[in-house]
């Protein structure tokens, strides 16, 4: 559980409470930690949290919401369109009663955030080191089955062309790995497999 000094350190944590938006801190732990899914970013997080305060102050004014024009209201206030978008959008807002400074002042940032998830929230991201290596060589795998096949389409173009002999060709990826200490080469696959290089250099 946070601590009062935790909390009274949390800009994101204090904004939560004052536009009661309970919840939301579950919402962005989850989506950061991917609990449902790919993982969010924090940047993506932080978009979203302002919006939600954008949202809640537009509400308790007694304005209606529809997701899409608070994406638009957001991105006006926040720097996407013409000074005279952002006039024209706040003009609006304060018409509805809404401190237009209050809430930007609120918006938060994704170190912001960063700090609140793991902070005051002690989220931690799960340790992605496990099985790191066979994912790294499936990956390589996969980028030398594209070579490969990007050069064989490219041979049968230029022989449909006339530019090369029509003849059967085969073609060969071959990523290698040399040890500066030793010379040892090593196909990239068992190189990795194997930890690296086991000479003594």
């Amino acid at each position: 559980m946070p601590t009062n000094g935790s909390v009274a350190n949390s800009k994101v944590a204090r904004v939560i409470d004052r536009y009661e938006l309970d919840g939301l801190g579950d919402q962005l732990e989850d989506e950061w930690l991917g609990k449902n899914g790919a993982r969010t970013s924090l940047r993506d997080l932080a978009d979203r949290f302002n919006r939600a305060v954008l949202e809640a102050a537009i509400e308790r004014a007694g304005g209606s919401v529809i997701d899409r024009d608070i994406r638009s209201t957001y991105e006006i206030l926040t720097g996407d369109g013409s000074e005279a978008d952002r006039m024209r959008k706040r003009r609006e807002l304060e018409q509805l009663d809404v401190d237009v400074d209050a809430v930007t002042k609120d918006f938060t940032t994704h170190q912001a955030i960063h700090t609140y998830l793991t902070k005051y929230r002690d989220a931690t991201l799960p340790d992605r080191s496990e099985g790191l290596v066979e994912r790294k060589r499936e990956t390589i795998e996969r980028l030398q089955g594209r070579v490969s096949a990007v050069s064989e389409s490219t041979i049968d173009t230029l022989i449909n062309a006339d530019k090369l002999t029509d003849r059967e060709y085969e073609t060969v990826v071959d990523v290698r790995v040399i040890c500066s200490a030793c010379g040892s080469d090593y196909a990239i696959g068992a190189f990795l497999s194997q930890g690296g290089c086991d000479c003594s250099g």
